[in-house]
């Protein structure tokens, strides 16, 4: 209500009937963000073309701001516009980027040539980031707001229902990051598109759009059944006010005839109660633990950064189910739902009984800990997944493989290589050149070759009259993007061939030429092989993830019954072969220590907290996690480490040394009772209100003495100076 009074709501089983409102607007708001950012990373890196470096700087530039924003959300909500119109103008700000950056993710829009690709990437940019923004803005202003304005809905008698309310909530909260970090990657690995079907992002951004516009439409629905508490002011402004004037304070009083005082907090006495001081000292105390806690952040958030990229080289092939990289963040949601109750139920109270002191800040010791093995577990996984993927040309070096396509065996001389290859075969090996070379195919057969420094070659040698030719086709010199693999002909039969797979085609391939490169997604692909005469050879082919292959029809190839016998494969670029399940155990690793750490951590802040200064340590804690994003930027861009694995050990190391500097911190913090300390405070003595009442008023008569003596000083001075002018 506009007079800040509550008013009695309607119930339902004892509960008012507006929390159901609440809860089901924080589930469709947490789809819509945990629903849009697991496909984040991946959309920076194939829709907007940014390479790994620059989409993980963005990508947690972008997580910072969602969590610096909470503390001017509660700023405005206390001070200002309310808990429920903070929510409805934020939500509407959070509506609108989730719109715009849907709309940045369709392509067709400047793709004018109609090839898939947008041929004005500065437009879908500055869309993407104006999305971004205003998102950020939303789910960050009203992250404060939500669950403190359902709390409200509640009278004083009803606290169990309040903690029941609680308990819904963050559930809810669960739920929400859990259904759309599976959801969403399935709607981005769709295929979408006016002229050319692309991954459709748009759907992936769209979605979750559509669930903010829900999460809005249900939260003003409800209105007319919330109570409405009036803005009273914000503790985290006064506890800033407090600090700042004891700052200012001893700066003023920095002469050595000042007394020291015993904390330095305690020159805010001339103007605050040493209640509020008292408060101000234990959460400061807190803070200062703090400082330690942003590159446990730093680490945990990568999962939607590194990790997702780190999946992108790996085998999802699970069975029956097909993993999208993005997908192997549900991991950690649904680890948490189990390990949750085991931690409590199971863990704790054994070590309880073993008569070991596991306290609080011992328990984030250990999650940083397990944070750190995480990310060496990481590291040792990138070390297996480097030494499958192929080694691309440098820029001084090119590369070639050979195919031959005439009937016989060939001895070949390329450069330094010297090789026997049969009918129809290829070496598997790419040969690494400096520059020209000789290709000698024996019987007098020489050739001068040259593969240009930074790209990859095929050169096929088919059969050209009565001699041995060699012609030269450019390969793809990267790994196909998005798990797709690039497929493509050699057609050595007599007469013109066109292949399709699916709606893909080949196009018409002529005698002793390559078709163009096209992508194929896994799967067993049925490839339909046609000549001008309408004969056709069905030729299916297991495909993994990101390979390439150059699927050869030989001279002998002919339509019939086993028609697919006679051609062979060419494995350009191996498929992925190290599988995603090994990435379960750093998600295990890193979700456990979520739980030993964030989940302790909240629970130790809040014993150690003042009674009305909880908001405080939870816009502190809120502050740590964007620190720890920026941390992740920092590094990705000034580190200059040529490998990933070694990113990885950096910072496995530097949270091991934080958790030592941690620790050592930790042994010598002094645990509170805030209630006691409150009580000692609650209720000032008459003599120290007015002994602060007669310090203020003496420093006003000395301002007032002071001022009157100026005045009589000026007044002489002009006296003398009129005497003089008379003279």
């Amino acid at each position: 209500m506009a007079d800040g009074k509550k008013s009695k709501s309607a119930t339902a089983c004892g509960y008012p009937i507006s929390i159901f409102f609440i809860v089901v607007n924080e589930f469709c708001e947490r789809f819509s963000y945990y629903g849009m950012r697991a496909v984040l990373v991946l959309y920076f890196k194939y829709f907007l073309r940014w390479d790994d470096d620059f989409a993980t700087t963005i990508y947690h530039t972008f997580v910072a701001l969602c969590y610096l924003t909470p503390i001017l959300g509660a700023i405005v909500a206390d001070s200002w516009l309310g808990k429920f119109k903070t929510i409805v103008y934020l939500s509407i700000v959070y509506t609108l980027g989730q719109i715009v950056m849907a709309i940045s993710a369709i392509h067709d829009i400047t793709d004018s040539n109609k090839d898939g690709i947008p041929d004005n990437m500065t437009f879908h940019v500055a869309l993407s980031m104006v999305g971004l923004i205003l998102i950020a803005l939303g789910t960050g202003g009203i992250k404060p707001c939500v669950a403190a304005f359902g709390g409200d809905q509640f009278e004083d008698h009803q606290e169990k229902q309040r903690s029941t309310f609680f308990s819904i909530f963050y559930l809810s909260i669960n739920a929400g990051s859990l259904l759309s970090t599976v959801i969403t990657p399935i709607l981005r690995a769709q295929e979408c598109g006016i002229h050319t079907q692309q991954k459709c992002y748009p759907l992936a951004f769209g979605v979750p759009a559509a669930l903010m516009v829900v999460a809005l439409i249900v939260f003003i629905v409800g209105s007319g059944m919330y109570n409405k508490t009036a803005p009273q002011g914000n503790i985290i402004v006064q506890v800033c006010k407090c600090i700042g004037f004891a700052i200012k304070n001893r700066f003023r009083h920095r002469a050595r005839e000042h007394p020291c005082r015993t904390h330095w907090m305690d020159w805010a006495e001339e103007k605050y109660d040493k209640l509020l001081i008292a408060q101000v000292k234990m959460v400061l105390k807190v803070l200062f633990l703090y400082i330690p806690l942003p590159m446990f952040w730093a680490l945990f958030d990568q999962q939607g950064s590194r990790w997702t990229l780190q999946a992108t080289t790996m085998d999802g092939d699970f069975g029956a189910l097909i993993i999208q990289p993005d997908q192997m963040q549900t991991v950690n949601p649904i680890l948490i739902l189990v390990l949750v109750p085991i931690m409590d139920s199971l863990v704790y109270p054994l070590i309880s009984k073993c008569k070991l002191n596991f306290s609080p800040l011992k328990r984030m010791t250990v999650g940083m800990f397990l944070a750190a093995l995480a990310f060496i577990a990481a590291a040792l996984v990138q070390i297996q997944i480097d030494q499958t993927l192929p080694k691309f040309p440098s820029s001084t070096v090119g590369q070639a493989k050979f195919i031959n396509m005439v009937n016989r065996a060939l001895n070949i001389n390329a450069g330094p290589n010297s090789f026997t290859l049969e009918s129809y075969k290829a070496n598997e090996e790419y040969f690494n050149f400096n520059g020209p070379f000789k290709l000698n195919l024996g019987s007098g057969n020489a050739f001068l070759g040259n593969i240009p420094a930074g790209t990859r070659a095929t050169i096929v040698i088919i059969q050209d009259g009565t001699k041995p030719r060699p012609t030269q086709f450019r390969d793809i010199k990267s790994k196909p993007e998005q798990g797709t693999n690039a497929i493509r002909f050699l057609n050595g039969f007599g007469s013109v061939l066109n292949a399709t797979v699916g709606t893909l085609e080949f196009g018409n391939t002529i005698t002793n030429n390559m078709s163009e490169y096209i992508s194929v997604p896994q799967g067993n692909a049925q490839f339909h092989i046609r000549d001008n005469s309408g004969q056709e050879c069905v030729y299916t082919q297991k495909l993994g993830f990101g390979s390439s292959y150059t699927l050869i029809i030989p001279p002998t190839f002919a339509f019939g019954p086993n028609c697919e016998n006679s051609i062979q494969p060419v494995v350009d670029i191996k498929p992925n072969t190290i599988h995603m399940a090994w990435q379960i155990p750093q998600y295990f690793l890193i979700t456990a220590g979520e739980v030993v750490f964030s989940v302790t951590g909240l629970e130790f802040s809040y014993s150690q907290a003042p009674s009305n200064m909880k908001s405080v340590l939870q816009a502190g804690w809120l502050l740590t996690v964007a620190v720890g994003n920026i941390i992740v930027l920092i590094v990705a861009e000034a580190a200059t480490l040529p490998d990933q694995w070694a990113e990885y050990i950096l910072f496995a190391s530097l949270l091991i040394l934080v958790c030592i500097i941690f620790a050592v911190m930790a042994y010598f913090y002094t645990y509170l009772d805030p209630a006691k300390i409150e009580a000692e405070f609650a209720h000032e003595e008459p003599e120290d209100k007015e002994k602060r009442k007669s310090l203020e008023m003496a420093k006003k008569d000395s301002v007032e003495h002071h001022k009157e003596d100026r005045r009589s000083s000026d007044s002489s001075s002009d006296e003398e100076e009129t005497k003089q002018t008379k003279i």
